[in-house]
């Protein structure tokens, strides 16, 4: 079957093409209630469907926004692109999802790509923060279209943020653990990241604050994936660690396989608390106690920030200060922690 166009409806009608589109787009015009409900009747009985293509071509806009992640393996970055993918489409647009797989050359690769294809803005979250490429920096600074830092940030770029406060989340993750009368807390954090420094940084404040110096020994490096803090973990066993905070739900996961492993248990063995709150601990008895960065929540700022860009002309953009939206983590309490 042929696809119905605007002519053939406005054919059957007896108006311009003109006129039918007006109509069908709920655009202001001159037509009487009578034309407006025939050329919509004849719409839906021809099921005519709009071509966003040509409507973007008039409209400059393609109702269509990117997303670039590191990882879409991790339960958190997927939950975030389903929130975001949702709440877009509540609105009339559709979430172009993209996946870096950790590279900051794929981040400037799937920027470009996103960017040709036409959207009309852009969700960033970088694969690195520190070791970004050159390359990646300068496509950002000279953007056409508004994008918007999403968890992760690169310092010195002039750009709207959204992000929870990770050395908060941290500060919270151990202060839980040493309420409990734990004193000897192991940290499996990425201290390849500003987001996993971060968290380190809220470690060692609370540690500080109950008189305990942080001992290097206990701060052990692992990336957000399983296997890399299987590994990682295996210092944990060396030491004398009684608990320990695992700085995301992946390196959490990392840590649970090792334990179970070598048949130790949580709580029994070790107390843990975990980061991200996504539903990862789901797979293990008990549950983990977590620090919660709420996905539905970031994706909302995110889109606020977004839509209040694309209602902005482009003079009023360049104009307008950037903003940064910093969220508050929050301890979610379950079943992974013993009091000592």
């Amino acid at each position: 079957m042929a696809k119905v166009t605007l002519k053939d409806i406005a054919r059957e009608v007896g108006l311009s093409p003109t006129a039918v589109s007006l109509v069908l787009n709920d655009r202001p015009c001159k037509i009487s209630a009578e034309s407006r409900a025939r050329i919509k009747e004849v719409a839906r009985k021809k099921r005519y469907i709009p071509n966003q293509i040509a409507r973007s071509l008039v409209t400059q806009h393609s109702q269509t926004l990117g997303l670039i992640v590191p990882n879409i393996e991790s339960r958190f970055f997927s939950s975030l692109a389903r929130a975001l993918e949702v709440a877009c489409r509540k609105r009339g647009y559709l979430l172009l999802i993209t996946n870096s797989d950790d590279s900051s050359h794929n981040d400037a690769d799937l920027v470009r790509l996103l960017v040709n294809r036409g959207v009309d803005g852009l969700f960033i979250v970088v694969a690195d923060e520190l070791r970004y490429s050159a390359g990646l920096k300068s496509i950002l600074e000279q953007l056409p279209v508004p994008y918007v830092m999403v968890d992760r940030f690169i310092e010195g770029l002039d750009c709207d943020r959204v992000g929870f406060n990770n050395e908060q989340g941290g500060y919270l993750a151990t202060s839980y653990l040493l309420g409990r009368g734990h004193e000897r807390i192991a940290a499996l954090i990425n201290k390849e990241s500003n987001t996993g420094r971060a968290r380190m940084a809220g470690y060692e404040r609370a540690l500080r604050e109950h008189g305990i110096e942080p001992d290097p020994e206990l701060e052990l490096h692992s990336a957000y994936y399983i296997d890399d803090a299987f590994e990682s973990a295996k210092g944990v066993l060396k030491s004398d660690a009684t608990a320990v905070f695992a700085s995301s739900d992946n390196i959490a996961l990392g840590l649970l396989k090792l334990l179970y492993a070598e048949d130790l248990r949580v709580p029994r063995d070790y107390s843990v608390v975990s980061y991200d709150n996504s539903a990862a601990d789901t797979l293990f008895e008990p549950a983990l106690t977590s620090i919660e960065q709420n996905s539905r929540e970031l994706a909302a700022a995110a889109l606020e920030l977004m839509f209040a860009r694309l209602e902005e002309d482009a003079e009023s953009r360049e104009r307008s200060a950037s903003v940064t939206k910093i969220l508050r983590p929050k301890v979610v309490v379950k079943d992974s922690v013993r009091w000592l």
